[in-house]
């Protein structure tokens, strides 16, 4: 399952396995790839893997989670056109495939540099005060569809085969979908708070040429109680019946993947990275593990002819191919998506096809990378990886 090719438009992706956007933290300041990054994604080209998820791109300065955030310009396109180029044609050397290469485009919100929040969230804010004053207008908002027209058109001269509308882990769009006691025309009603993701979907649309893969990674629940939650109940439950609306509607908006995750990784990062934690965490990694398959499965039940990304997967280490192979299998979604894996053991796919897959080099689910994130500083695998590890000791562990 894993090896076989899925048919997508135009492009026929390779095989099942996708690397998921993962922030490295280590762009110019312009937002140009920088050396580090041209290192991951290289890594990336060379992993076997069919789909390269590229990580997130900011359509705006103030929109960027800091200042070494990707983000994508007139001046800096060519340096995004040489890295597409560099990994296709490494990838086609050294694999013998041409993966396909999507970018996602982003506004950080709540996580930017100044926080540019959708309302007031006493959850998010006991942890990153902020004030009336950080609200943005609707008439803030009502500029971003075109921000993000123009990065995808951007995107399509990289030479880029799909681009993403993100909206997911706490970020502009997703605080908007959960943006219940907002007033104004992005706020309230289901039409309003999902106003500005629709929007900013028609305007790439229309920007792009005809047929070009338009994808989006969603939260499909954040996993906080409503109101401060999109895809929950009072209690803190799942509850499906808005996220199953959204999806319809994203599906008649034309995209056409769906790259699923659920939770925020700066309130609740066990639900979307399980995590080996130590006794007294709020649930045990097969607590959230069940929870994609179940989310997962229950929307590939309503939108069979959706292709889906599913996501968890880096936890499972020794049994990782075995966990995605059976996934694909029971038709719980349509690609395998890694996010740690991809930074612990780039190479585990094309080492599991050459039969030496070595489960000592899987990601040991310890954070440790999103740990780095926390600290302002470049991320990676703090385990495997010397630079990392020390990088890890000097900014994190010596500040405890």
């Amino acid at each position: 399952m894993l090896n076989e090719t899925l048919l997508f438009g135009s492009l026929t992706i390779p095989n099942r396995v996708v690397f998921q956007p993962m922030e490295g933290c280590d762009c110019a300041e312009d937002g140009t790839p920088g050396e580090l990054t041209v290192k991951k994604y290289m890594n990336a080209a060379r992993s076997g893997a069919g789909l390269i998820w590229l990580e997130a791109t900011a359509v705006c300065p103030e929109g960027r989670t800091n200042p070494r955030q990707m983000m994508l310009t007139r001046a800096n396109l060519p340096a995004f056109r040489k890295l597409v180029s560099d990994m296709r044609r490494t990838a086609m050397e050294e694999t013998g495939i041409r993966p396909a290469i999507f970018i996602q485009l982003t506004h950080s919100g709540r996580q930017s540099i100044v926080p540019m929040i959708a309302y007031r969230h006493p959850l998010y804010e006991a942890t990153r005060p902020v004030t009336d004053a950080n609200i943005v207008s609707d008439e803030y908002l009502s500029t971003l569809p075109a921000l993000y027209a123009e990065t995808a058109k951007l995107a399509v001269e990289a030479g880029f085969d799909g681009v993403d509308v993100k909206s997911c882990h706490g970020y502009l769009f997703q605080e908007l979908l959960s943006s219940f006691t907002r007033p104004g025309n992005y706020g309230g009603s289901f039409e309003n708070r999902t106003r500005l993701y629709i929007d900013s979907i028609r305007a790439v649309k229309a920007a792009l040429p005809k047929d070009f893969p338009i994808v989006t990674r969603l939260s499909v629940s954040d996993v906080i109680p409503y109101p401060y939650g999109f895809g929950t109940d009072k209690d803190g439950n799942l509850d499906l019946t808005e996220p199953d609306r959204l999806i319809g509607m994203l599906v008649d908006e034309g995209i056409s993947m769906l790259n699923v995750t659920l939770g925020n990784p700066y309130y609740n990062s066990f639900v979307n990275r399980p995590y080996r934690a130590p006794a007294g965490a709020p649930e045990t990694p097969d607590v959230g593990l069940k929870r994609f398959e179940d989310v997962e499965k229950h929307i590939k039940t309503l939108f069979p002819s959706l292709p889906l990304v599913g996501s968890g997967l880096s936890f499972y280490r020794a049994d990782l191919m075995e966990r995605a192979e059976s996934q694909l299998a029971r038709g719980i979604c349509d690609l395998v998506g890694f996010g740690r894996m991809t930074l612990a053991y780039p190479t585990f796919y094309r080492d599991w096809l050459a039969g030496r897959f070595d489960p000592k080099k899987a990601c040991v689910a310890c954070s440790k990378c999103t740990g780095l994130m926390r600290a302002k500083c470049v991320s990676g695998c703090a385990v495997f990886n010397e630079y990392y590890r020390n990088l890890y000791k000097e900014k994190v562990e010596c500040k405890k």
